[in-house]
């Protein structure tokens, strides 16, 4: 796998926030406060790109993400308020988390993608305004056949996301196994899949839902691939979750693309966008010029 190096590393961090422009950005991207004003801006994205489509009698073809978790109210509310018709709207949901054995969790449990979808995305629109039954499709191991003939039956327009602390994508993690390496071009062409998923992702999960107990976090995914992400006429990730994303953040904006950072590869799409934070786009080697970390 191409990684950077430790010292390329370091020296994208220690960029400071407000000299960004100067280092001339590989990607573009948006800085907003905070998670009440990224949830505005993700939502409005669908939003809009749904009226939009309707306006022109035509329909909409979007990847949507389960997180972040900041845009589903500001969204239902522009939809019902709007009267936003979500009736010739298809969605193809990104991943879902997987048990050991490759079986999907429990309705309840906070990693079924599916089941946090259903309650927060799709519940809160009006019934006359909602997406049909038969136009949502879910990344199921059953179902992945009749999701992959769907989702290249026509373009997709909008691919929206967030992006993991090593910068992936959906669930197209840096592949760590080292019997089985993933070049950066295998990486830009991977298709839908199951997988395991690396520890580190595990950590990452276990720490932002489980109070550390990485026991209770599902070990497996299915997950569209980078593939499938970059034939999106647009591409839209967000982050409000602070220090697991920084570094990534920086990487997909400052560093070439590689695939320790999946994210990097948004460099080669023509309309893509990284939003973040302010707290997620800082990082503290910006804040700390006397830290020396190499001889």
């Amino acid at each position: 796998m191409q990684v950077l190096d430790p010292r390329e590393v370091e020296r994208i961090c220690r960029i400071p926030l407000e000299e960004f422009d100067r280092h001339h950005p590989r990607v573009r991207y948006r800085i907003v406060r905070d998670s009440a004003e990224m949830g505005e801006v993700m939502a409005a994205e669908l939003a809009d790109q749904v009226e939009g489509n309707n306006r022109k009698g035509l329909p909409t073809r979007a990847i949507v993400p389960c997180g972040p978790m900041a845009w589903y109210a500001p969204f239902a509310r522009r939809v019902n308020e709007r009267r936003i018709s979500l009736r010739r709207l298809t969605v193809f949901h990104m991943d879902e988390c997987l048990d050991w054995q490759g079986r999907l969790l429990p309705e309840g449990h906070p990693l079924n993608f599916r089941w946090v979808m259903e309650q927060l995305f799709y519940k809160p629109i009006d019934s006359e305004l909602a997406v049909p039954e038969e136009q949502r499709y879910w990344m199921q191991p059953d179902q992945m056949e009749r999701y992959r003939r769907a989702f290249w039956e026509a373009p997709v327009d909008l691919c929206l996301g967030g992006w993991g602390q090593d910068g992936h994508i959906a669930y197209n993690q840096a592949r760590r196994e080292p019997y089985s390496p993933v070049t950066l071009e295998m990486l830009r062409q991977a298709e839908m899949r199951i997988q395991y998923n690396n520890v580190d992702t595990i950590l990452a999960l276990a720490q932002r839902n489980f109070g550390a107990a990485y026991q209770l976090v599902p070990p497996m995914s299915c997950t569209i691939g980078i593939k499938e992400c970059l034939s999106a006429r647009k591409i839209r990730v967000f982050s409000d979750t602070g220090p697991w994303k920084m570094t990534a953040f920086r990487a997909a904006l400052f560093a070439p693309p590689c695939a320790e950072y999946p994210i990097t590869l948004l460099q080669e799409h023509p309309d893509a966008i990284v939003t973040a934070t302010r707290e997620t786009a800082d990082h503290p080697l910006s804040r700390h010029p006397e830290w020396k970390l190499f001889e």
